[in-house]
């Protein structure tokens, strides 16, 4: 296989396996899982190139993905690369503006999209991209808006390309991939809420496969891998490929809401995941434990207690552990973690990558304490996703795992790691300054993390120096974005988004206190106080329904779920504002952690 895998792929795969099992995914009408072999995903994957040649598609040009997971993206995907086309996909929750933003700044003629409401969000802004050609529609149960003469579903696309002979010219474009062609362009947002599109190339991903395969030699042929997270963010996309690689058997997830069913159908040996999918775990065992009286709890409780000591306190740091703990957790292995890992679906686990937000020690704890191999890791979408991971017994807590072979990592200033690696990106698209700001003047890229690494070698996060916020869902959220949109409401003074490391958006709110008593005194509120002004039904009301409406425009995740409304204003005298009346996010998170607390409590 040659050093740029990506272009024959599937074709090199399917000579390997023919009709064994590439992928599966979910027939909800039947609730089943439909099998699709290597010889048909490489069949499939040829008429997607055929259909793209008969639609004139370009070498290097940008063909547009919105959609949930569906073996279709992959189908356009491994098509798309074997005629040296790059694929942009989009978050299938992405709203209008974000979508016609994408299709404009890449410049895409033609768009995929899932089911309906990708379809009408792309109908919608048809009209405003004055690239967007066509419309390929994935779903059939799509209903096409009237008049729309311009969209096409996918079984007649691929029809296209059996109007003539493009194998050829397909051939002749896969022997010209080079390692600096853009294989995808991943939008990302920026501080000030403007995405920037991240340029991977083949050579990134050729380099991201190599590294790999030095760290997770465990994974291969074997392996049922459940894809759970978005194929748009970077960590799903980049280790789908590398398991497309290692010729693993996908079971491709439609709604990230419908996990807790379907990975008890398919009983995975591997999943990637972000931190909040473990945390809802460890909350449905500490809820259990709290449930239980009697020797059934007593047996709980010892068994992570016993878990904690025999694979953390001892093997984790190179000790052996005692026969009587070794003998009492071969005990709890073949009863409580077995129970707990078939209860979750995972019994059957190799292991479980595990990032897109810092993991809670305690979480992390627990995972390890009853045997299930989370290997946490740690990195971008400009570092086509890991810079480092852990492995199986090669792991810290609250680490991030060792840098992947070929990655160098440093320690620059203010304590940022900086990387350098052939699997950083080529570039934001068409940001050439914001691309150069990106990196030292030695050619190293900035991170905008804070971290140290360790005397063995380990990397640890600390915190974040850009001010970007991800969720514990993985989301990166612009906090300055939501801001700057909501405070020009009339009953807003001030307001600072909380989000990092959070499982949704709330805010901190200061009203416009006298706008907010002339309500009052139109609605005839009788009130004792502000703060009990600001605690009535009907305040609370006025608010989420202003809210709701000026945060039409961002995406599901990045939309406020809870909000509080305070009594004083933020102030320079408490060190909330600096002299330049900007928000310090540390002061507020101190001064008002009860309150942000209460939004986060279940």
């Amino acid at each position: 296989m040659s050093n740029l895998v990506l272009p024959r792929l599937i074709d090199v795969q399917a000579e390997k396996y023919g009709d064994r099992t590439a992928l599966t995914y979910r027939d909800y009408a039947s609730e089943t899982w439909i099998p699709v072999s290597w010889n048909q995903f490489a069949t499939r994957v040829r008429e997607v190139a055929d259909a793209l040649l008969a639609l004139q598609v370009s070498e290097q040009e940008n063909i547009g993905i919105f959609s949930q997971n569906k073996p279709e993206c992959l189908y356009t995907d491994f098509g798309a690369f074997s005629i040296r086309a790059v694929t942009v996909p989009l978050y299938a929750t992405s709203s209008e503006a974000q979508v016609h933003y994408i299709l404009q700044d890449a410049e895409i003629q033609y768009l995929f999209v899932g089911e309906q409401y990708q379809y009408d969000v792309a109908h919608h802004v048809q009209h405003l991209c004055t690239a967007l050609k066509r419309i390929i529609i994935f779903d059939k149960g799509v209903r096409k808006a009237e008049g729309d003469t311009l969209s096409i579903y996918f079984d007649d696309f691929l029809q296209l390309g059996k109007a003539g002979s493009f194998r050829r010219e397909a051939e002749r474009r896969a022997d010209a991939v080079c390692e600096s062609d853009v294989a995808n362009i991943l939008y990302t947002s920026g501080t000030t809420g403007e995405s920037k599109g991240v340029m991977l190339t083949h050579g990134c991903y050729a380099v991201a496969f190599e590294g790999h395969n030095q760290r997770l030699s465990r994974l291969g042929e074997e392996d049922v891998v459940m894809n759970f997270l978005p194929f748009t963010h970077i960590f799903e996309k980049a280790w789908s490929y590398y398991c497309i690689y290692r010729g693993c058997r996908l079971a491709i997830n439609l709604y990230p809401q419908d996990i807790q069913k379907t990975i008890k159908e398919v009983r995975p040996t591997a999943m990637c995941s972000v931190p909040r999918f473990w945390e809802k775990v460890y909350d449905g065992v500490q809820q259990k434990i709290s449930e239980t009286t009697g020797l059934k709890k007593a047996l709980m409780l010892d068994a992570l207690q016993v878990g904690k000591q025999h694979n953390i306190d001892y093997l984790m740091n190179g000790k052996v552990p005692p026969i009587w703990l070794h003998m009492k957790y071969k005990f709890y292995e073949r009863t409580i973690y077995s129970l707990l890992k078939k209860t979750i679906g995972i019994e059957n686990g190799n292991f479980f990558p595990t990032a897109g937000a810092a993991i809670p020690v305690a979480v992390e704890e627990f995972v390890h304490s009853v045997g299930i191999n989370m290997i946490a890791g740690y990195g971008m979408t400009e570092t086509t996703a890991t810079v480092s991971c852990e492995w199986l017994d090669d792991y810290r807590i609250g680490s991030i795992g060792r840098p992947l072979p070929g990655i160098l990592v440093r320690i620059g200033e203010d304590n940022e790691i900086q990387i350098k690696a052939g699997t950083v990106t080529a570039g934001y698209y068409k940001k050439e300054a914001v691309t150069r700001q990106s990196y030292t003047s030695d050619g190293w890229f900035k991170t905008g993390d804070a971290g140290y690494i360790d005397k063995d070698g380990f990397l640890y996060l600390t915190e974040r120096i850009k001010d970007l916020f991800k969720t514990s869902n993985g989301k990166y959220i612009a906090p300055q974005a939501i801001e700057t949109k909501l405070v020009v409401d009339r009953y807003i003074d001030q307001i600072s988004i909380i989000a990092d490391q959070r499982k949704f958006v709330s805010a901190l709110i200061v009203p416009d206190y006298r706008q907010v008593e002339l309500y009052a005194a139109e609605k005839q509120i009788d009130y004792a106080d502000r703060k009990d002004l600001l605690q009535k039904p009907e305040i609370i009301e006025l608010f989420r329904t202003r809210i709701d409406t000026l945060q039409q425009e961002f995406a599901h995740f990045e939309q406020i779920k809870r909000f509080t409304l305070l009594p004083e204003p933020f102030s320079m005298e408490r060190g909330e504002l600096t002299n330049t009346l900007k928000i310090r996010r540390p002061v507020l998170a101190k001064n008002y952690a009860a309150e942000i607390e209460r939004m986060y409590a279940e």
